[in-house]
């Protein structure tokens, strides 16, 4: 029942009506947040008679959306973009396809959420009294990311407006469903072009595939010493699951495989840490340099402390809700205990920065976690030996460093400072809702 080309007819009254229904809207993917519940005003704007075999042009436009922009974060003008699906009923059924133009008014914090109106054509291929329900909508926000907030009634939604279709000659179709489609609409569900829908995404946190984290097995990886094989400066660390925690807006429990590397120069270690491939699904369409990994690895053993290795940038911009690979992460260890020393994956922290925002998401082990590399050390002047870092696991040294300061990791750091309270910054309403960006909605454990 979707129109297609032809005529637009509207020589009859226009009628238009207002429609209020409950309404659930769901936040996108990077979000936490549970379902909203508001009440939507629709009024439907449709000829009160037309032919068959005409087209007909039929208007939405959104009274009052949900609820209001609560009081976060400034909607810029021509950002919010709606689309939605209109029930055809009576002589005919089938949908419409309904799409408006990414147009409106500076919204600003604490007020009411203004939506252009939407507009699709329908081809009448009938005789009878067809009716027009107002039906599933979204909300499409372009910046500061895309995203996007489906809606749909929670309540039988009364009709909004009935065309009389009279017997004007023209072909008819059984169960009145044609073949052409919305001029310039997207699909059901609303979803804009450019960006993917929340769909069937959840926004909860992953499920803890591995239990515990710990990895079967309590060998420990890497078994050969640096002092063996003859000069050996290359050794391998053993993949080794681990089970994160992470501090909010971050997901509550994610779950990885991680793999420490170690390359001998001098009385130092060359470390490059590995996670498993497609280890999280991008939130968001995120541009190339958006998002950093970094890590802390704990060392045990013979020497105690910590080390932060540092992972660049995502070089590729990135696809919402495809995997993501995340970079390894290098760093430089320098022994402060001399003897058989572990090597363990310890905070994991992602930095998303967006603009002049930056969002800083620490993740802590939980549980135990074994080694992925043993080494056997030499103490250096100025080594790791007593240091700690903050978040580190439990299994680094506490008290003060003895004979020498955390080892040099030549991570880059430019000293900005980093606190939750930015993420404020990024947050976005839609639909009554503030979404909080939160850089992964699940982290995998296979390659």
């Amino acid at each position: 029942m979707l129109g297609g080309a032809g005529l637009l007819l509207a020589a009859s009254p226009a009628q238009a009506a207002d429609i209020s229904y409950g309404t659930e809207c769901i936040p996108p993917p990077i979000s936490g947040l549970p379902a909203v519940q508001g009440t939507t005003v629709v009024q439907l704007t449709a000829p009160a008679e037309a032919k068959v075999g005409d087209t007909v042009e039929v208007v939405w436009k959104t009274v009052e959306a949900a609820s209001k922009n609560p009081d976060v974060l400034d909607l810029d003008k021509d950002t919010v973009k709606p689309t939605g699906t209109i029930k055809v009923g009576g002589a005919a059924t089938g949908t419409l396809q309904m799409e408006g133009p990414r147009q409106n008014p500076p919204i600003p914090k604490n007020s009411a959420m203004v939506l252009p109106d939407m507009k699709g054509t329908l081809k009448l291929e009938k005789a009878g009294e067809i009716t027009l329900t107002p039906d599933a909508y979204n909300i499409n926000v372009s910046k500061p990311i895309s995203t996007d907030t489906k809606c749909s009634p929670k309540e039988t939604v009364q009709p909004g407006a009935t065309i009389k279709v009279t017997d004007g000659g023209g072909s008819t179709t059984a169960g009145g469903t044609s073949s052409g489609s919305t001029s310039g609409s997207t699909t059901a569900g609303g979803t804009t072009s450019g960006s993917t829908a929340a769909g069937g995404t959840t926004s909860g946190s992953t499920s803890g595939s591995t239990a515990g984290g710990t990895s079967s097995g309590s060998t420990t990886a890497g078994g050969a010493t640096a002092g063996s094989g003859g000069g050996r400066t290359d050794f391998p660390g053993k993949e080794v699951s681990v089970h994160f925690t992470c501090t909010s807006p971050g997901p509550a429990d994610i779950a990885s495989k991680v793999t420490i590397n170690a390359k001998k120069s001098g009385g130092s270690y060359a470390l490059t840490v590995k996670t498993a491939k497609g280890v999280m699904d991008s939130p968001a369409a995120l541009p190339a340099g958006a998002l950093k990994p970094s890590m802390d690895i704990v060392i045990g053993g013979a020497d105690k402390g910590s080390v932060k290795v540092t992972g660049p940038a995502n070089a590729a911009p990135l696809e919402q809700g495809k995997p993501v690979d995340l970079s390894d992460m290098t760093g430089t260890y320098k022994p402060g205990g001399s003897g058989k020393s572990t090597l363990s994956p310890g905070t994991l922290t992602i930095d998303v920065t967006l603009g002049a925002s930056k969002i800083n998401i620490p993740c802590k082990v939980k549980g135990s976690v074994t080694p992925s590399l043993e080494l056997d050390t030499t103490a250096q002047q100025g080594g790791a030996s007593g240091s700690t870092t903050t978040g580190s696991t439990g299994s680094a040294a506490g008290g003060t460093a003895s004979g020498g300061g955390l080892a040099a990791t030549g991570a880059e750091d430019n000293g900005t400072p980093r606190a939750l309270g930015l993420v404020a910054g990024t947050a976005i309403l839609l639909g009554g809702a503030v979404f909080t960006f939160t850089p992964w909605r699940r982290l995998r454990g296979t390659r």
